[in-house]
């Protein structure tokens, strides 16, 4: 099964409040968790990824492209190949 990224850049007022945001600046649309409206934010979904509970790994397939297109957007760099390598000791030895 193929996963396409349903993220999208918000361009409404950045003081807008969470709750009036759209699912699209979301890692995990569903839940409403983890938006991503500058590269700060997509930082802190990366770093909270593993988190966020209940739910599939279909969509944390999902969130972590989400994610992948948020940070190629706002220019953070995603070393992770897959969401199961957020925080791997792998990753921090690549360093």
């Amino acid at each position: 099964m193929e996963i396409n990224a349903t993220w999208r850049p918000y361009t409404g007022d950045p003081a807008t409040p969470r709750a009036d945001l759209p699912d699209s600046v979301f890692a995990f649309p569903a839940e409403r968790a983890e938006p991503m409206t500058d590269a700060k934010h997509v930082r802190s979904a990366m770093a909270r990824f593993k988190q966020v509970r209940h739910v599939t790994d279909a969509e944390r397939d999902a969130a972590f492209d989400n994610i992948k297109t948020a940070a190629h957007f706002y220019g953070v760099n995603v070393t992770e190949r897959s969401w199961r390598d957020i925080g791997s000791e792998t990753r921090l030895l690549d360093r």
